[in-house]
């Protein structure tokens, strides 16, 4: 009688886990447009992809600071309708960012979804968001769970370079990331990435 009961709670529990966790995946990164690649190839956590020109309304931030510096904010209040055409703009994946250096501050950026990017995008009102445009290319990438701050950074960028040199790959630039989740996601169901683009 006990066991049965065991056996009807643990598999109760599996089931609303599950229900959850796919719901979650429906309502947070699967529910919007997500920048198009190509996958040249894969082995394991790298990949080789090419990517087309991107369009992406940036900003600057501090590298660690997750949006926490109000970097976040700027980028969501210009899609929200604060720019020239007072338009709504969909959210979309990933999330880009640069680390910045002893002189330069990094910088975070939003993909402009297709449908907006082939007419003409609204321009930021505010003099800290900029349009961009990101060039295409090849890019090495390697995907890794967890929260991105300077340890999980460099321990991946780490991973890529050497996975890069066994390749016989050259990169140029610095290492760009990439995250695909809301700040309230879990950190081993986050999604987060390190891309460095290719000679």
């Amino acid at each position: 009688m006990l066991e049965g009961k065991m056996i009807y709670v643990a598999a109760v529990t599996i089931g609303v886990a599950a229900v959850g966790y796919f719901g979650w995946k429906v309502t947070a990164r699967g529910a919007y447009e997500s920048a198009e690649y190509a996958v040249i190839e894969l082995e394991g956590l790298f990949e080789i992809r090419a990517y087309p020109d991107l369009m992406l309304a940036t900003t600057d931030m501090q590298f660690d600071s997750q949006g926490s510096d109000g970097s976040f904010m700027r980028l969501f209040n210009y899609i929200s309708g604060r720019n020239d055409r007072k338009q709504k703009v969909a959210m979309t994946t990933p999330v880009f960012m640069e680390a910045g250096d002893e002189e330069n501050r990094g910088r975070m950026g939003f993909v402009i979804p297709k449908k907006v990017s082939g007419q003409r995008i609204p321009e930021p009102t505010s003099n800290d968001v900029k349009l961009f445009s990101r060039d295409g290319g090849r890019f090495a990438v390697i995907r890794f769970a967890g929260r991105i701050n300077k340890e999980t950074v460099a321990r991946n960028e780490a991973l890529l370079r050497q996975w890069m040199s066994d390749k016989g790959l050259t990169g140029t630039g610095n290492a760009e990331l990439a995250g695909y989740d809301p700040p309230w996601t879990p950190g081993p169901l986050r999604r987060n990435e390190i891309l460095i683009r290719l000679k």
